[in-house]
């Protein structure tokens, strides 16, 4: 039997198999609202037999998005947008949805990536970016305001608010963001944080803002709602964050009722050194899992059914994450079924489109969505 094909309880949310879909910005919203684009987009994962579909980066304030086209829910319109779009694609799909908020923080006022990505220039529109120290991601950048009490305030109720709304559209569960070099990443990082009092200087202080906002978070949750985060394990520069760190990190997490880790890595500097390579990421996870006990998820360059279900079988982690091959695949949980001899959720307008020799490849059940 198929270990990836296998249930797990992720918190209070259960899933039908070890597959999920983890946070890709689409760069397509207006004002911070889904639009069509975003409907078609998670109507495509939502079908794609895969046990959960985490949503993408979604700011909690307008100045805590990466781009003009970022997803936010920071207001009534955001809120609205962001329902219409998830009660449309769940007339057709019972997979349970998860959201990703985040703040970019210095990353944040950037062109799109077919734009070129770098920071948006002053007279093209920018607006100020905020982090733990006035040091741009790139030379020659405008810096970021280092932030103040009153941001840190400010931040920590844009979290909880988003958190709220998410709940009242009907999220499963909620993901922070805090990885890829943006804001929560910012202060856990050595290299982005150097800031002299309270929030900086050793870990202890450097996750002192981190752990404030989930924290916060957790008391908004409901106990039925699932609640985690996604980390960069390593910066892949010599004296940035270490696994070690985040290994720390992890444990005063599951302390405070953290339900699951989404272990990445890298993000925060320019000077990163990554050596890519299949499943380059799940050594990182492992070790997190391993030292925190919490249901970690891998991701990285896994791009087969093979690599997926033995990152499960060999105990490397206990969910896989299928990101740019479910874009580039988006039946790619069919296939990965039908490779490993088990069954996958599928709508029933496509349950024809199966070949004779796989007549049970598809099933209808509820897998877990409020």
């Amino acid at each position: 039997m198929s270990q990836l094909f296998t249930p797990i309880n992720i918190g209070p949310l259960k899933l039908q198999n070890r597959i999920v879909i983890p946070p890709m910005c689409q760069y397509s919203a207006i004002d911070g609202k889904t639009t069509d684009w975003h409907t078609i987009h998670m109507g495509q994962m939502a079908i794609s037999g895969a046990g959960l579909f985490i949503i993408e980066a979604t700011a909690v304030e307008a100045i805590g998005r990466i781009t003009h086209g970022c997803v936010g829910l920071y207001s009534d319109e955001t809120e609205a947008a962001l329902k219409k779009t998830l009660d449309a694609v769940r007339q057709f799909s019972n997979i349970p949805f998860m959201i990703q908020l985040a703040h970019a923080g210095r990353k944040a006022s950037s062109h799109r990536p077919w734009e070129g990505g770098q920071l948006i220039a002053q007279q093209d529109g920018d607006w100020e970016t905020i982090a733990p120290s006035a040091l741009p991601q790139l030379p020659g950048e405008t810096p970021p305001r280092a932030m103040t009490q009153a941001d840190f305030i400010r931040v920590r109720e844009a979290f909880v608010q988003a958190a709220k709304r998410a709940i009242r559209i009907g999220f499963d569960g909620i993901e922070l963001h805090g990885a890829h070099g943006y804001l929560l990443h910012q202060f856990l990082s050595p290299i982005a944080n150097q800031r002299k009092d309270e929030y900086g200087g050793s870990l202890e202080n450097r996750m002192r803002f981190p752990l404030e906002v989930f924290k916060a978070v957790r008391a908004v949750t409901p106990e039925n709602i699932t609640l985690g985060i996604r980390v960069s394990a390593t910066d892949w520069v010599d004296g940035g964050l270490t696994v070690e760190e985040v290994s720390e990190f992890g444990k005063r997490l599951k302390a405070l009722g953290c339900d699951f880790i989404d272990v990445s890595s890298g993000g925060v500097s320019p000077a990163q050194k990554i050596q890519l390579g299949p499943k380059y990421q799940v050594a990182l996870a492992t070790k997190i899992k391993q030292e925190c006990g919490m249901p970690t998820m891998a991701v990285g360059l896994i791009t087969t059914a093979e690599q997926a279900e033995g990152i499960i079988v060999n105990h490397e982690a206990d969910i896989v994450e299928v990101g740019r091959m479910m874009m580039y695949d988006p039946r790619w949980a069919w296939h990965a079924a039908a490779q490993l001899g088990a069954q996958v959720n599928g709508p029933k307008q496509y349950w024809r489109s199966q070949p004779r020799e796989l007549k049970d490849l598809f099933f209808d059940a509820k897998i877990g969505s409020r």
